[in-house]
């Protein structure tokens, strides 16, 4: 059972920090607190906020009712003090997860942002849910500025299924990054975390987008892998007898077949 309330916040647009420093965003917005796919592998899951919660990681969504209002004054902000504005949404939860359904609360945020349009430098989109499709005729306001993200850490759902049972289809995820693509709007499969996966991964992705990113749990859990163990998750790929998928270089095998199909692979924090 997941609970769901509504709570203001003080502020919506968060400067960046930790490993986006070396990124081109300048902020992060988050229009949830908790997010209800509940992946578990989620680095989320380990900040303070969600470990002294009493609910479990997946089992509470906070909607920020007050995150459009806020998001102007952000903006404005911004502005004033001459900081570019470059927005990840989201990091810290999925902005399409089942609650946006019904509150429409990142359509509202989009609405502001493409008021603003000429004052945003680039917005990035990330998210594992199909229902991201719904805002298409949004994203086409945005032109080059804007990308949306799709989070398709495997192409077997057999797996997907064991890792985040919650979240959205692999299929249905491929189908709605086609879709935008065919909609004319910048996208990026992200498969990240990598998962294991199936030697078609690189012609499934190019199918469906011109771009793609890479990431494991090794560069991007913000602990070099630490993190991610702390959680169990190398205990599930050993139930799983996947261990060679849980390997710091275990990324460049998938990286080989990612170059064959896409002339620029983005590689996160690769040493």
């Amino acid at each position: 059972m997941i609970e769901v309330k509504n709570i203001s916040s003080k502020s919506i647009l968060t400067p960046v920090s930790g490993l986006l420093n070396k990124s081109e965003f300048t902020f992060t917005l988050n229009p949830y607190v908790g997010c209800a796919f509940g992946c578990k592998y989620c680095y989320v899951q380990e900040m303070p906020a969600a470990r002294y919660r009493e609910e479990k990681w997946g089992e509470y969504v906070d909607i920020k009712t007050n995150a459009a209002e806020l998001l102007e004054k952000d903006i404005n902000k911004a502005l004033k003090k001459g900081t570019p504005i470059s927005i990840f949404m989201s990091t810290a939860t999925d902005p399409y997860q089942g609650a946006e359904a019904k509150s429409k609360l990142t359509r509202s945020l989009l609405e502001v942002m493409e008021k603003q349009k000429d004052n945003i430098d680039y917005l990035m989109i990330h998210t594992r849910s199909p229902l991201v499709t719904r805002d298409i005729d949004l994203f086409k306001e945005f032109g080059e500025k804007i990308i949306v993200s799709m989070s398709i850490e495997t192409d077997l759902d057999k797996i997907r299924k064991v890792f985040t049972p919650a979240a959205p289809p692999i299929p249905a995820r491929l189908n709605a990054l086609k879709k935008l693509t065919e909609a004319g709007i910048p996208t990026r499969a992200s498969v990240s975390p990598m998962l294991p996966l199936s030697k078609h991964i690189a012609k499934n992705l190019k199918a469906v987008t011109n771009r793609v990113a890479l990431d494991d749990f090794f560069m991007g859990d913000g602990d070099r892998g630490r993190r991610t163990e702390r959680m169990g998750i190398r205990k599930i790929y050993e139930q799983l007898n996947l261990m060679q998928w849980y390997e710091p270089g275990a990324y460049k095998k998938v990286l080989s077949l990612l170059k064959e199909e896409f002339s620029v692979v983005d590689v996160f924090n690769e040493d």
